[in-house]
């Protein structure tokens, strides 16, 4: 063996798991490293100057079952080699790295982008690295090369095992060459042409090439990263040639050992015996294995033969049955099928339906299940995950903090249950009765437990889980699928989303029946086989879009089993055909409506209600989570985009009017886009004291372009016949202001309506019309109780915005008042605003929508509202500011709203009204 002096030369930490021997040529990757850069433009300087080819050095990184020389640390490295962990190369230090490496010559560069770069090099000689002098801005060391030894031809040791290594490479390649016949699982990764090309290769080495041909055979196998650098650390070629050795006896005997292929390594030119075949053939043939046709002379233990391989599958089938803890019912078909799968012909077109049964029957979580945080500090964690993932959502926050609760109670109630069983069975099994029977060889006394009827009892009080069944529903972007991963985070359980949209067959649902061909599971078993526990947290999306009846069957009512409480302990898919217990799953499905679920499956779950985002909750949501979100995702810092208050509310009010906050997040993302643009120019051009990092309302049209949306804003002057009703806009959950005109002309009593109002709507105007007319004596309008109001003339009703449709029971009290105003002549107050349904005797009646409503008039100027008495407790749930900002009064009839708008008049028909008062 011989060394030069040492040489210091720019190393590459290899990726994972590769090594470069010498003699090799192999493409090395450098995506994603720091040092990139650097290196390549070394490699680019020292090309440009040097005729010569550049060397650099490559090291791989080392591994935890392997000492600095390539000895094993442990026996069973090979086995346990995929559980270790190797240091990443991209983030690699000097004591990541092996201590040998090879010495390699760059012979090209590819790749254009960063994340494609890569060095093409030619091992040389292998060398010990010295001293790492450097790190940064690529590795740098000091290496001692070595360069292979002269071999003795008469050395006895090296020309036996490079005989050996010879002679196992020819039994290797002969298995490759019969690769084609080899069942599933053989791990050959060369095909029979390379194969017979290789064995022409080694057959033309003589001992003098014994290292190079130890190093290229040791790159062509299927060695693991330990066995690499073993042999990489293997200077002396007798070594090397003994560690190759090992690896081809270890791969052939693994293949022979499994029964795969036979072969007879003594015959000289690596033929199979055939008479040695014909006789194993004629003994398959006996034990009645079979052959299928076209396999005349085929080796027994192949695919069909009934042989040794089909009976270490159904061994492991077997274990993985055993491990799968199946309930009782599961166990016994299992055991059957099993019992029918030995005795079948693998030929057979059943074979593989039963085993992919099996199969499926072992990978189904029956017992399985996660251990719920459930400690002294689990409510407050889950309230803090919860409140940290979702600004508001406050009702859905409180029913899954009660789910949480009472899950805890019933796992204490269970503990001490179980501990009181397990105290009275082990005082029972300590007591010797009088009538104990003694066998020969029993080491123990057998007893009978005097307590049943007690240990009955205390079973029966065990607690059951049954998990609820909740329906989110609510407009899109308010963050339903996101709540139901935040409540499996809480819990610390296993996360599903099974996604309905679409779903047009109930298979789908049940899963097929094995009778038919390509028969598979249902969404809901295949979820399980997925998370692998019983208990996971399953998030049936978009619900409200399941497919109804058709002529696959209805999808909709599959879904009755699954999500019934007290039936889906026992749910049957129709693959499965085996109860299997859904009650520890936690079902969360979401919907956008509640029209295209049916009534029966809509029974079955806890419906809670999200409303639409207001824009308070908006500014809060997108100064907490989407303006960081949006600032880190364009590649900015914190403190390099400000958005002002004022900015963040134009964008919410005037480019967005959506339930959610998706379109929200996309025009702040906008803005952070442009800013980036702004600072990457002044970081171009060094004027980064010129760059602003502050966003004003001012400089939103230039970013976003116009306005898309008009507030209204209360009028600052009023006059008979105008007020202000109140609104809230269902495609966009936000809240408005809505002004009614109503003017009178000469006519015959017509009734023009205008605005584009809707049925209800107009109906609204009717009821109110009626009522003016009717109390129009009471109310001072007319001299006489028997006149028409409207005897000789005719009024026109008009909502602005013409151009959105408008409907909805909200806007009889406001249509009155304004009858009210244009006949008397008295004009409502313009900060004023009121919502609310009227019936034919006054009664104001309850309207929807009121914490929408009330945040729009806030935001248009409205300093009062009226709202009817029955929705006062809608009110408790207004946000502070909302409650500060207004001035809310209830009213229950149209006398009483009056009062408070004209709170100076006088009405001659008032003193009915008082005494109407004290009877409701």
């Amino acid at each position: 063996m011989g060394s030069s002096k040492s040489k210091r030369i720019p190393i590459v930490p290899l990726p994972r798991n590769d090594v470069v021997l010498p003699g090799v040529t192999v493409r090395v990757k450098l995506a994603n490293r720091p040092d990139i850069a650097a290196l390549l433009a070394h490699i680019y300087s020292k090309a440009a100057t040097k005729s010569d080819s550049v060397i650099i050095g490559c090291v791989p990184v080392k591994s935890p079952y392997l000492n600095g020389e390539g000895q094993k640390l442990i026996e069973d490295a090979n086995e346990k080699r995929e559980e270790h962990h190797v240091a990443d190369p991209a983030h690699a230090k000097k004591e990541d790295l092996f201590s040998f490496g090879t010495m390699a010559k760059v012979t090209g560069v590819q790749g254009r982008r960063q994340g494609e770069v890569a060095i093409i090099v030619e091992g040389l000689s292998r060398f010990v690295v010295e001293k790492v002098l450097q790190e940064r801005p690529y590795f740098e060391a000091t290496v001692l090369p070595y360069e292979d030894e002269v071999i003795d031809p008469n050395n006895s040791d090296i020309q036996n095992s490079f005989a050996e290594l010879k002679q196992l490479s020819r039994e290797f390649l002969a298995l490759v060459r019969l690769s084609s016949l080899l069942p599933r699982g053989a791990t050959i990764t060369l095909s029979p042409l390379l194969a017979r090309r290789l064995e022409l290769f080694i057959a033309r080495k003589d001992i003098s090439d014994a290292g190079m041909l130890a190093d290229f055979l040791a790159n062509v196998l299927d060695t693991s990263h330990e066995e690499k650098l073993r042999i990489l650390a293997a200077l002396s070629i007798k070594d090397r040639l003994e560690r190759v050795v090992e690896v081809l006896q270890r791969q052939i005997s693994g293949l022979q050992g499994n029964g795969r292929i036979l072969i007879t390594s003594t015959s000289a030119n690596n033929d199979l015996d055939m008479n040695s075949l014909r006789r194993m053939q004629q003994e398959a043939l006996r034990r009645g294995g079979g052959l299928p046709g076209g396999m005349r002379g085929a080796p027994p233990g192949f695919p069909g033969q009934g042989g040794e391989e089909e009976s270490n599958e159904l061994e492991e089938l077997k274990k993985r049955l055993e491990d799968a803890k199946l309930t009782p019912e599961a166990e016994k078909v299992a055991q059957r099928e099993l019992q029918r799968l030995q005795k079948m012909n693998p030929a057979q077109a059943e074979y593989q339906v039963c085993r992919n049964y099996l199969e499926n029957l072992a990978e189904i979580p029956w017992t399985k299940v996660t251990e719920d945080y459930l400690d002294s500090d689990t409510l407050a964690r889950a309230r803090k995950q919860l409140d940290d993932d979702h600004y508001g959502l406050e009702k859905i926050k409180k029913r899954l903090l009660e789910y949480l609760a009472v899950l805890k109670l019933k796992q204490a109630v269970n503990s001490d249950l179980e501990a009181q069983i397990k105290k009275l069975t082990d005082g029972d099994h300590g007591k010797t009765s009088g009538t104990t029977e003694k066998k020969a060889g029993d080491t123990a006394a057998k007893t009978k437990p005097t307590n049943e009827e007690e240990l009955k009892l205390l079973k029966t009080k065990r607690m059951i889980d049954k998990s609820p069944i909740m329906l989110l529903v609510g407009p899109p972007g308010t963050g339903k699928t996101s709540l139901a991963k935040s409540v499996a985070s809480a819990l610390g359980r296993k996360f599903h989303r099974i996604s309905l949209g679409g779903v047009r067959d109930e298979a789908e649902i049940r899963g097929h029946r094995r009778t038919y061909v390509a028969a598979m599971p249902g969404l809901i078993v295949n979820g399980l086989k997925k998370v692998g526990v019983a208990n996971p947290v399953f998030l049936l999306d978009e619900i409200d879009k399941l497919g109804m009846s058709n002529f696959h069957g209805d999808p909709s009512a599959a879904m009755l089993e699954v999500l019934d409480p007290e039936q889906n302990h026992t749910f049957v898919d129709h693959y499965v055909n085996i109860p299997i217990d859904l009650s520890k799953v936690l079902f969360i499905a979401t919907a956008n409506s509640l029209d295209t679920i049916p009534p029966p499956l809509l029974d079955r779950m806890e419906m809670i209600q999200l409303s639409g985002y207001t824009t308070l909750e908006k500014r809060h949501i997108a100064t907490r989570h989407l303006i960081p979100k949006q600032i880190t995702t364009n590649g900015l810092a914190t403190d390099r985009v400000q958005l002002s208050q004022d900015a963040l509310d134009k964008i919410i009010t005037s480019y967005t009017r959506e339930s959610g906050v998706r379109n929200l997040e996309r025009e702040i993302g906008s803005v952070c886009r442009s800013k980036a643009v702004e600072f990457a120019e002044a970081k171009d051009s060094n004027k980064l004291e010129k760059y602003n990092p502050v966003v004003n309302e001012a400089d939103l049209e230039d970013i976003l372009g116009i306005e898309r949306f008009d507030e209204e804003i209360a009028e600052k002057s009023s006059r008979p016949g105008v007020v202000t009703g109140l609104v809230a806009y269902s495609t966009g959950g936000q809240g408005s202001i809505l002004f009614i005109e109503v003017a009178d002309m000469p006519g015959t009593g017509r009734v023009q309506l205008t605005g584009k109002l809707g049925d209800v709507l107009k109906e609204s105007v009717e009821v109110a019309l009626t009522w003016v007319k009717a109390h129009a004596f009471e109310l001072g309008l007319t001299h006489d109780p028997n006149e028409d109001i409207m005897k000789n003339r005719s009024i026109h009703v008009h909502c602005p915005s013409g151009a959105i449709p408008k409907d909805g029971p909200s806007a009889g009290l406001a249509h009155t008042i304004a009858l009210i105003s244009l006949f008397s002549g008295k004009a409502v107050p313009p900060t004023m605003a009121m919502t609310g349904e009227v019936s034919l005797r006054g009664k104001v009646t309850p309207v929807g929508g009121i914490k929408e409503k009330l945040i729009g008039a806030l935001r248009a100027g409205v300093k009062t509202v009226l709202l009817p008495q029955g929705n006062r407790k809608d009110v408790k749930d207004l946000p502070e500011e909302v409650k500060q900002g207004l001035e809310i009064i209830h009213v229950q009839h149209i006398w009483e709203a009056m009062r408070h708008v004209w709170p100076n008049a006088h009405w001659p028909g008032e003193r009915h009204w008082t005494g109407f008062e004290s009877r409701l």
